[in-house]
């Protein structure tokens, strides 16, 4: 069974960098067949996906956040980052860490607030 766990500040000051991490246990993040995203949910809005790592490290961002996102990783410690620049008050989320296999694993959630 994969099981993801985000982790990370849950507050944010304005034009800062968000900086989360998602652990990954039940797989490796270099599994041929693997992907890992991260996906957001702004308070009532629907859910938006902000990038994607492949196994071999390769990255790709959603248009809208592009300039402003960077997927890495840690395979040593089977972990994958977010890091989102110069945040404002519309990136308070719930951010999800996702695997995707022959089924999606989703972490729980992790609720962010960029408030000064």
């Amino acid at each position: 069974q994969v099981h993801m766990q985000e982790s990370g500040p849950g507050l944010v000051k304005p034009s800062q960098t968000l900086s989360l991490t998602c652990t990954v246990s039940g797989a490796s993040i270099t599994t041929s067949y693997f992907t890992w995203s991260w996906i957001r949910q702004p308070p009532g809005k629907g859910l938006e996906w902000m990038g994607v790592m492949a196994n071999d490290g390769t990255t790709y961002y959603g248009p809208s956040l592009r300039s402003r996102t960077s997927i890495s990783r840690d395979t040593s410690k089977s972990q994958f980052s977010l890091q989102l620049s110069s945040v404002t008050p519309e990136d308070t989320a719930v951010y999800y860490c996702v695997g995707v296999g022959t089924v999606s694993y989703w972490g729980q959630g992790t609720q962010v607030t960029v408030s000064s």
